[in-house]
C-alpha cells in the first residue's frame, strides 16, 4: 500500500524577477529572437552558479541518464535547454506558432480516440515543451483542449505570459479546487481534451515506485487513479526541443499492459509503462528533463 509522499517541488520558491521576465519578453518580440537568445548565456550562468539546490538536482539526473559524472558544461546546457524553452513560450503565446517547425507523429492515434466521442486524458510530463500543445491547441486542433494544471508554482511567468493571451489561460483547470473533478468530467463528456504532467506529485497524493534511469523512484498515483474513476482513453504527449525553434512532437497511448480487474492492479500497471515511456525520452533527449529537484528523494514513501 503507498502512503502520501512529500512534493519536494511544491517548496521550491519560483526565482527569478517579474520585471527581468517582463525586460526579456519585450526585447524577444520587438528586438527579435537572437537578441533576447543572448541574454540567455548570462542569466544561466547565474542560476548555475547560484541555485544550489537546483543544480545539485541536475548533477544526480545528469549522472544517472548519461552514465557519467557530468561536466560543467552539461549542467550548463541543461540549464540553457529549459530557458530556451521558456524563451520560446513568449513566441508561442504571442501566437507566432507559424515561426516554429513542429514535426508529428501519433496524430492519427489521438484522432482515432477521439473520434469515439468520449474525450480523453492526454499525459505529458516536465520534458521539452508543454506550451507547444497548448499552441497547436489553439490553432489546429479539432477539439478544445483544457489544462489541467498547479497555477501557484509559477505566478511570476504565468503573469507575464498571460498578458500576451487571453485564450491559453483560459484553457487552464485549476488542480485542488472543489470543482476540478466536475470540470474534468465535464470536459471529456464534451468530447474535449484535458491535459496534465503526471510526474510530479501534488501534496497527499500516493506514489507507486516504478524503475526510473535504473533505480525506484515514486510516481503519482493520482493521474492514473483518475483516468480508472472516470474510465477515460489516456494518450502520452511529448514536444522534445531539437533546437532553435524545432520540435519534435509524439502522441502514442498508454495501455495498461496485462492488468485486468482490480483498479488497483490497472493503475499500478499504467503508472509503470509512464514510468517506463519517460525513461525513454530522457535517454534519447537527456538535456529535456526539467524537474530541478531531487525526483529520487521521496522513494520511501513510495510504494515498494
Amino acid at each position: 500500500m503507498s502512503t502520501p509522499a512529500s512534493p519536494l517541488w511544491l517548496g521550491q520558491k519560483e526565482r527569478g524577477s517579474t520585471f527581468l521576465m517582463a525586460l526579456i519578453t519585450r526585447i524577444a518580440l520587438v528586438l527579435g529572437r537572437p537578441a533576447a537568445a543572448v541574454l540567455l548565456y548570462p542569466i544561466c550562468a547565474y542560476f548555475v552558479l547560484f541555485s544550489r539546490r537546483a543544480r545539485r538536482a541536475s548533477v544526480q539526473y545528469l549522472a544517472r541518464v548519461l552514465g557519467r559524472p557530468p561536466r560543467w558544461r552539461d549542467v550548463f546546457h541543461h540549464y540553457h535547454v529549459f530557458a530556451v524553452t521558456i524563451l520560446d513560450r513568449v513566441f508561442l503565446y504571442a501566437g507566432r506558432v507559424d515561426e516554429f517547425r513542429c514535426d508529428l507523429a501519433g496524430v492519427e492515434a489521438l484522432k482515432h480516440v477521439l473520434a469515439g466521442g468520449r474525450g480523453c486524458l492526454l499525459f505529458g510530463a516536465h520534458f521539452g515543451s508543454f506550451e507547444v500543445l497548448r499552441a497547436i491547441a489553439v490553432t489546429d486542433c479539432p477539439v478544445p483542449i483544457r489544462v489541467l494544471m498547479h497555477e501557484r508554482h509559477a505566478e511570476k511567468l504565468a503573469r507575464v505570459l498571460h498578458r500576451l493571451n487571453a485564450v491559453l489561460p483560459a484553457q487552464v483547470i485549476p488542480l485542488g479546487q472543489p470543482r476540478t473533478m466536475l470540470d474534468v468530467r465535464d470536459a471529456l463528456a464534451r468530447g474535449e481534451i484535458v491535459a496534465l504532467l503526471a510526474d510530479r506529485s501534488m501534496h497527499g497524493d500516493r506514489q507507486v515506485a516504478c524503475p526510473f534511469l535504473g533505480e525506484p523512484a515514486g510516481f503519482p498515483r493520482g493521474p492514473f487513479e483518475l483516468a480508472a474513476l472516470l474510465d477515460a482513453p489516456v494518450m502520452l504527449f511529448s514536444a522534445t526541443w531539437k533546437g532553435r525553434m524545432r520540435y519534435d512532437v509524439r502522441f502514442e497511448a498508454l495501455e495498461a499492459g496485462e492488468a485486468r480487474g482490480e483498479r488497483d492492479a490497472v493503475v499500478a500497471a499504467r503508472c509503470a509503462r509512464f514510468a517506463a515511456w519517460l525513461d525513454g525520452c530522457c535517454r534519447t533527449a537527456p538535456y529535456n528533463w526539467f524537474n530541478f529537484y531531487d525526483f529520487w528523494a521521496t522513494r520511501e514513501a513510495a510504494n515498494t
